[in-house]
């Protein structure tokens, strides 16, 4: 089973889900902007990337701007921010098995 973090609007996770179409059938497809990760869950992915929560922030999004941009936050601190805003993670994220690969390009996800 793969399971993509998905942003329909976003041409670079339309393309990672197209990919990863080609090669299988078994997809979970979670619209993460509609259903929100927990903590617990946005932990977890950070932990099977092997990346800091900093390095999972879409730093380049208004909010982010707006409300964090400067600020020194722990991980702890920045992990909430992507919970209560998660238009902040970075995106398309596949997980598979116990790997996870952010599609940027997404051709990365290919690996998995």
């Amino acid at each position: 089973m793969i399971k993509i973090w998905h942003n329909p609007r976003c041409s670079k996770s339309r393309e990672s889900l197209n990919l990863l179409k080609e090669g299988s059938n078994d997809i979970e497809i979670r619209e993460y902007l509609k259903d929100t990760p927990s903590k617990e869950e946005v932990t977890e992915i950070i932990n099977l990337l092997g990346i800091k929560p900093l390095e999972l922030i879409r730093k380049g999004e208004a909010i982010f701007k707006e409300n964090f941009k400067g600020k020194d936050l722990s991980d702890d601190e920045y992990i909430q921010a992507m919970v209560d805003f998660p238009k902040l993670i970075e995106r398309p994220i596949v997980i598979k098995d116990n790997k996870a690969v952010i599609g940027r390009p997404p051709s990365l996800v290919l690996d998995l």
